[in-house]
C-alpha cells in the first residue's frame, strides 16, 4: 500500500507540472500575439491620421522661390531680319561708243574712281586720222569765208564809183554766208568726229567704288557688248532685308538699323531708306533697303542680318531666366495669391542686355518666378520672396 501509494503520488506531481508548462507556453502565445496586433494597430493608426482632414505637408517641403514684378518700362521696338548686301546705286559700265581692240585696262576692282575718269582705253588710230582730216577741211572752210568777206569788202568800196551795181554786192554777200556757214558744218563735223574718238575711251560715269572687271587688254568690245565694269557710287552700299509682312507694315524711311555681316561680329550702323512697296504674294515678305557707309566687311553679295529699330513703347521687361520655353511656345510662371503656380502663355518681343521684353500675356502687375521655372509644376505650393532691386 504504501508503495502504490507512493507511485501513484509521484505520477500525480509530473501531471501537474507538464500542466503547468503547458499552460505558461499558451500564456506567453498569446502575450506575443497581443502585443503584435497592438504594434500594427498603431502603426495603422500613425499612418492613416485623422480621417476629417488632408494631410499637409511639412513646411520643410514647400519650395522658396524668387519672384519679381516688372511693371511697365519703356523699350524700343525693334524688327529683326536678314537679307543680301549689294551696293545701293549699282552702276554697269560698258561701251558708249563704236568699239575696238582694248589697249588698256587702267582699274582693278576695290579701285576708287573719280567721275570722268578712264577705266580702259581703246584702239583709235583710225579715228585720229579722221579727225585730222576734218581739222584740215574746217581750216579751208575758214580761208574760203575769209577770201569772200574781202571779196565783199572791195566790192562794198566800189558800188559809190559805180563799178559794183547791187547785184553783184547780193552776190558777194550771199557767197560769204555761204562760205560762214561751210565753217560752221566743217566745225561740226571736227567736233562730232573727236566726240566719237572721245567715247573710245571707257569712263565712270560717277565717282565710287569698282566692284568688278570683265575686260581684259586685246579684248575686242562694240556696242552692246556686256558690261565691262560694275560701279557702286559713291561707295554707298545696302542691305536687302527680307521683312515679314507684319513687321513691314511698322517700319518707315529713316529708321534706324544696325547691320551685321555673316562672319563678322562688328555692327554698323545704317539707316531705312526705302521700304518696299509690294509683298511677294509667295513667301509674303517685302524688302526694306538699309543704307550703309562704305566698310571693307560690307561685300555686296554676301549675307547679313539687321535689327531694325522700329520706335519705342511700354512692356514689361524679365530677366532671361524668367522666360521659359517648349512646344507651345514662350511662357512664364506666375504665383497667384495662394501661393500656388500658374503657367502663363507670352509673346516675347526685344531681347536686350536689359533683359526680355514682353509684348503680350502679361501686364507687369504680377508675380513672375524669375528662376527655377524648369523645376516647377503648375499648381505647386510655394513660398514667394520678392527679389529686392536697387
Amino acid at each position: 500500500m504504501n508503495y502504490e501509494t507512493q507511485l501513484v503520488g509521484d505520477s500525480m506531481v509530473v501531471i501537474e507540472e507538464d500542466e503547468a508548462r503547458r499552460r505558461r507556453k499558451r500564456l506567453l502565445l498569446i502575450g506575443g500575439g497581443v502585443a503584435v496586433l497592438l504594434v500594427a494597430a498603431a502603426a495603422w493608426i500613425s499612418m492613416r491620421g485623422d480621417t476629417g482632414a488632408a494631410p499637409a505637408a511639412p513646411a520643410a517641403q514647400v519650395p522658396v522661390v524668387t519672384v519679381i514684378r516688372p511693371g511697365q518700362s519703356v523699350v524700343a521696338r525693334t524688327v529683326t531680319a536678314t537679307g543680301s548686301l549689294a551696293a545701293r546705286i549699282d552702276m554697269p559700265v560698258g561701251v558708249v561708243g563704236e568699239g575696238g581692240m582694248v589697249t588698256r585696262v587702267l582699274v582693278q576692282p576695290g579701285d576708287w574712281v573719280r567721275a570722268g575718269q578712264p577705266l580702259a582705253i581703246i584702239e583709235r588710230s583710225v579715228q585720229v586720222e579722221q579727225v585730222r582730216s576734218l581739222a584740215g577741211q574746217v581750216d579751208v572752210a575758214r580761208a574760203d569765208a575769209k577770201l569772200a568777206q574781202a571779196q565783199l569788202d572791195r566790192a562794198k568800196a566800189l558800188v559809190g564809183r559805180g563799178f559794183i551795181s547791187a547785184a553783184d554786192i547780193d552776190q558777194r554777200t550771199a557767197t560769204r554766208d555761204a562760205a560762214a556757214a561751210r565753217v560752221s558744218v566743217a566745225a561740226a563735223q571736227l567736233a562730232e568726229q573727236r566726240a566719237r574718238t572721245g567715247r573710245l575711251d571707257i569712263r565712270a560715269p560717277a565717282s565710287g567704288l569698282v566692284l568688278t572687271r570683265a575686260v581684259e587688254p586685246g579684248q575686242i568690245v562694240q556696242a552692246g557688248s556686256a558690261v565691262l565694269f560694275r560701279l557702286a557710287k559713291d561707295g554707298e552700299m545696302e542691305l536687302q532685308a527680307q521683312v515679314a509682312e507684319g513687321d513691314l507694315a511698322t517700319l518707315r524711311p529713316g529708321n534706324s538699323a544696325m547691320v551685321t555681316p555673316i562672319g563678322h561680329s562688328d555692327q554698323f550702323a545704317g539707316r531705312i531708306w526705302q521700304v518696299s512697296p509690294v509683298i511677294d504674294p509667295q513667301t509674303r515678305q517685302g524688302i526694306a533697303r538699309i543704307a550703309v557707309a562704305y566698310n571693307p566687311a560690307i561685300r555686296p553679295g554676301g549675307f547679313a542680318a539687321a535689327t531694325i529699330t522700329s520706335g519705342s513703347g511700354s512692356a514689361p521687361l524679365l530677366p532671361e531666366s524668367a522666360v521659359q520655353s517648349d512646344a507651345k511656345g514662350s511662357y512664364v510662371y506666375v504665383v497667384n495669391a495662394k501661393n500656388q503656380v500658374e503657367r502663363r502663355a507670352v509673346t516675347v518681343g526685344q531681347v536686350s542686355d536689359a533683359g526680355v521684353a514682353v509684348t503680350s500675356g502679361i501686364d507687369g502687375a504680377e508675380s513672375i518666378v524669375t528662376s527655377a521655372g524648369a523645376f516647377l509644376a503648375p499648381g505647386q505650393k510655394v513660398k514667394p520672396e520678392l527679389l529686392k532691386t536697387r
